[in-house]
């Protein structure tokens, strides 16, 4: 199942503001929930004990948890990032104007409009889930694909 939440649409249609005001990330945070349990009465992951993410946004909210002053792929793949991290990541992102993500060491200049909304995801599918914490990978689903191939 494929869910339509990622951080570009989120941005673009819920955190307008600079930075997002209560009212929007109140609002982003009930869309991104009713998205999660949606694809919760498809997919049961009551016995998931691991949840792995992946790509810009959870590397990015990692390398920030880590407290890293520039990206470190070796670092931050295979880091585990706590829910609290995760949360209290996110909050700092949010609470930033566009500028202020901008002078982040960590941040890739293509992610710095949408990395709020990228972070609030990763926390509210930790809470969903009631993770303890994410394990992060540098690598895509691709790549593990391929190996189950060889």
């Amino acid at each position: 199942m494929s869910v339509d939440m990622g951080c570009v649409r989120l941005t673009e249609r819920l955190l307008v503001s600079d930075p997002p005001t209560r009212e929007e990330i109140d609002q982003a945070s009930e869309f991104v929930d009713s998205l999660i349990a949606r694809a919760g009465t498809a997919v049961d992951w009551s016995g998931a004990a691991t949840l792995i993410g992946l790509a810009g946004s959870v590397t990015t909210v990692a390398a920030i948890a880590l407290g890293l002053d520039e990206y470190d792929s070796e670092r931050i793949h295979g880091s585990r990032i706590s829910a609290e991290q995760v949360h209290d990541v996110t909050s700092r992102l949010l609470a930033m104007t566009r500028s202020e993500r901008a002078e982040l060491g960590v941040m890739h200049p293509g992610r710095v409009d949408v990395i709020g909304g990228g972070a609030l995801v990763l926390d509210r599918i930790m809470h969903a889930m009631h993770m303890p914490e994410v394990l992060v990978s540098e690598h895509d689903i691709l790549d593990g694909i391929a190996l189950s191939l060889l």
